[in-house]
């Protein structure tokens, strides 16, 4: 019987370890996920807990989750042997594995950020909204917020869903102006690079709306510190950002047992992440190996919708492999982005390695789709390893 390995049980793994066994046979294929978690969160909340646009309730147990067949190893991985085949844990038996399928996610790492776990362990006014207990902080806070300065910083590192932080910004300022501080409020957002958003043609879209609204965008800025008593963002160049509240984007990286205790990030070009094919998914030095998600270097972006397409790529070329026959699907890039602009109003962004796929239109339906119907979506469907959307 072939021995297929799953590490990690958020979206890329939970999503593909069903599919597997939906497409392979019991006595075809044994399949096991670890996670040193059992908590499977539906990562889009944290967004959407502050505004109170979502309950805070938006996890669930992965052994709910899992298909009859999967099992679930309970465990640590801290390394990854792909010549002998085999996984190491820290508490159980190393893991061997016929197949191995890496789905381990990013690493949030506050200390990254000088000043930033001071900050947020010790300050009411300082909430890293990737973090769940943030985001459930972060509600009380904007509740108590009366003007000033509201920041959002993203680190220099790749971050998955880049889409969070303007949504935040975005979110943020309409609800102050349904609060009626907006005019008592400037509303800052900040990111290393030339332009807030990467693809058109819904940047454009994007400058539009925060023109309109008075959202300003400071460009090619750098955090370089935090200092929590002064209440200021210190940038790499020397500029300095004074804030009353702070929702900074936590630095991110590949998971350590992989990126330190294996050699499958070894050809990335920072070496932080799987290096994989980006149309089959598969390893480019291990055939036995695949990787999908926000820990391989494929160019796409970091979102649950790009690693819901390669879950289906990866359990189909996996089938394929272990029934003899070879492997034909590609992935070609996809990742989606709904940008919610306004309480009731989004704009989805779909692109995949050739561009732009849909036209930057807000509408009240976008924000029905993502926040009333695609939790259920999510849950019911794309964890299960099904595919009811486009």
């Amino acid at each position: 019987m072939t021995r297929i390995a799953i590490l990690g049980a958020g979206s890329g793994g939970a999503m593909t370890a069903n599919i597997l066994r939906r497409k392979l046979d019991g006595d075809e294929a044994e399949i096991t996920v670890v996670d040193k978690s059992t908590d499977h969160f539906y990562q889009p909340s944290f967004y959407l807990v502050p505004f109170g646009y979502l309950e805070p309730d938006q996890s669930r147990d992965i052994n709910d989750l899992l298909k009859p067949g999967v099992e679930f190893v309970h465990d640590a991985v801290t390394g990854v042997d792909p010549d002998a085949q085999a996984v190491a844990l820290e508490d159980g038996d190393d893991l061997e594995y016929d197949y191995l399928v890496v789905a381990t996610g990013h690493r949030l790492d506050p200390s990254a950020m000088p000043g930033l776990t001071e900050a947020w362990e010790d300050h009411d006014d300082v909430y890293p909204f990737y973090h769940y207990e943030a985001a459930l902080e972060m509600r009380e806070a904007l509740e108590n917020f009366d003007g000033g300065t509201f920041l959002v910083t993203q680190p220099d590192t790749p971050i998955k869903c880049p889409g969070a932080p303007l949504k935040m910004t975005m979110l943020a300022e309409d609800y102050f102006r349904r609060q009626g501080i907006r005019d008592d409020v400037e509303v800052i957002m900040t990111r290393n690079a030339e332009h807030h958003f990467g693809v058109q043609p819904y940047r454009d879209k994007l400058y539009e709306i925060w023109n309109d609204r008075d959202i300003e965008f400071k460009e090619n800025f750098s955090v370089e510190e935090v200092d929590p008593d002064a209440g200021v963002v210190y940038g790499a160049d020397g500029e300095e950002i004074e804030y009353d509240l702070y929702a900074p984007v936590t630095p991110q990286f590949g998971q350590k047992p992989i990126t330190e205790n294996s050699p499958l990030t070894e050809g990335s070009e920072d070496g932080e992440y799987v290096t994989i094919d980006k149309h089959t998914c598969q390893h480019d030095g291990y055939d036995n190996v695949f990787a999908l998600g926000d820990c391989e270097n494929a160019p796409h972006s970091k979102t649950a919708a790009a690693a819901r397409k390669q879950a289906h790529i990866v359990g189909k070329n996996l089938t394929s492999l272990v029934q003899d026959k070879p492997m034909r699907a590609e992935y070609d890039g996809y990742a989606a982005c709904p940008l919610l602009t306004e309480k009731g109003k989004a704009m989805v962004a779909e692109f995949d390695y050739d561009g732009a796929i849909s036209a930057p239109v807000e509408s009240k339906m976008n924000w029905i789709m993502d926040v009333n119907v695609l939790p259920s979506v999510y849950w019911d469907a794309w964890m299960k390893g099904y595919d009811p959307l486009p």
